[in-house]
């Protein structure tokens, strides 16, 4: 009997993630409009101005700064006054302050200014998580956070938060696994309304330095916004988001690639999971499929096998100026045709759990011949209005039929079996409120 006691408790503590594995990072909302309770800045002075957004589902938490549509503006030409607040932090008078607000951001006072002319003020369209700072007896204090969509920020030249506009606490990367987190709401951080786990984002920064980013009018989705960076809205040029954008034909390309590909064809880069895969996998299927033409910065899910790792770490990098972009064709226009050939078998390393095993070799003629395609229904184009929302991949487990999600397109009988989708499921988050 005391055998099976000890026995029982172990599990229990096991299951309870006593070791640690089933740590959950705590959270604390920020609501739109919500004064901090120890900002840098005096937030009665109007330093930013936040908007009412409902945050947008993504496909993958983590997303990289450069990815269309990812940040929202306005036509008002401010939202976030950045002349008021490089005055302050060069003010003598905030001496203290200002080491802190260096300090945070790894530069020195001195180098404010010139930091300062090169971020953009942008608004979140996304749930999204950073590291935020109060400011209290004189030092920045961290915490993790997850800033409201509509919620005004600064942005660096790679598209990572660097401040909030109304108070002016600088911002930096979430440091914890964005698939555990417990969001905290309270000091008037009332949970919002159309709150949900699968609208959460945290940013990593973009591949190299940008000249421009690419935003959606918050207020009109059909108007899209190119600002240059280290401006305020001034020099903003408009054009229209319901213009259709091909899906190139990346089968055999690296997720990098690919990745690369998407972004300059304005539609963002979607996998299933919490964390992307690594760069190097080759991407076996998309979905939708190649030729099918979408609207700004719909999502196009990206299939995988291979590559030297299980996937990214789920921790964002902080940031980077010097981070080498994914080698490979990138100036190329897109096949506007689904792939009649299979990609060659793969050669990397054995997949991990982030992605099934490739699929074998095309058979010999003496071989086999493969089963016929699957009868499943077909999935509808996704509509003008919104962007794409893919449901997840079939189960590993499933028969294996297609490279790609069956759509209303022809099927082609001929192409080779590759990969399905990997499933990882959703993250889950939690939320209490206090």
């Amino acid at each position: 009997m005391i055998r099976r006691i000890a026995v029982l408790l172990v599990c229990v503590l096991v299951v309870s993630g006593c070791g640690g594995s089933a740590h959950a990072f705590a959270v604390k909302a920020v609501a739109t409009g919500v004064p901090s309770l120890a900002p840098f800045f005096d937030e009665k002075q109007g330093l930013g101005q936040d908007a009412v957004v409902r945050s947008l589902p993504v496909q993958g938490t983590l997303q990289q700064g450069d990815t269309p549509g990812l940040y929202g503006g306005t036509k008002k030409p401010t939202v976030c006054d950045v002349a008021k607040l490089k005055r302050f932090l060069t003010d003598p008078a905030n001496r203290s302050t200002a080491v802190a607000w260096s300090g945070v951001l790894g530069i020195t006072t001195d180098q404010i200014p010139g930091y300062l002319d090169r971020l953009t003020p942008v608004l979140l369209r996304h749930d999204t998580l950073v590291q935020n700072h109060d400011y209290k007896k004189g030092k920045a204090t961290p915490y993790n956070s997850l800033l409201q969509a509509g919620i005004a920020i600064l942005v660096d030249e790679q598209g990572e938060p660097a401040a909030k506009c109304s108070c002016g606490n600088p911002l930096r990367p979430f440091k914890g696994d964005a698939s555990r987190i417990s969001v905290k709401f309270s000091d008037g951080n009332k949970k919002w309304s159309g709150y949900q786990a699968s609208s959460v984002v945290a940013v990593r920064p973009a591949a190299q330095k940008m000249e421009r980013l690419v935003l959606v009018d918050v207020g009109d989705p059909d108007r899209g916004i190119e600002r240059p960076i280290g401006t305020t809205g001034k020099h903003d040029t408009a054009f229209d988001t319901r213009r259709r954008h091909a899906v190139p034909d990346l089968t055999g390309a690296t997720f990098g690639q690919a990745r690369k590909r998407l972004v300059s064809s304005g539609l963002a880069v979607g996998y299933s999971g919490s964390a992307p895969p690594s760069d190097d996998s080759k991407v076996t299927a998309t979905d939708p499929p190649a030729g099918t033409e979408l609207r700004f910065g719909a999502y196009v899910r990206l299939s995988v096998a291979g590559g030297t790792s299980g996937g990214t770490p789920s921790t964002p990098p902080g940031p980077t100026t010097s981070e080498p972009t994914p080698s490979g064709p990138t100036t190329s226009g897109p096949t506007l045709r689904p792939p009649t050939s299979p990609a060659p078998p793969s050669t990397s390393t054995p997949p991990t759990s982030s992605a099934p095993p490739s699929s074998p070799p095309p058979s010999s003629p003496a071989s086999k011949p493969p089963p016929p395609p699957s009868s499943s229904p077909s999935r509808s184009s996704p509509t003008p209005d919104s962007p794409s929302v893919v449901t997840d991949p079939p189960s590993a487990s499933a028969p294996v039929t297609s490279s790609a999600p069956v759509t209303s397109a022809p099927v082609t009988t001929s192409a080779s079996v590759t990969s399905s989708a990997p499933v990882t499921g959703t993250p889950t988050l939690t939320a209490t409120e206090t």
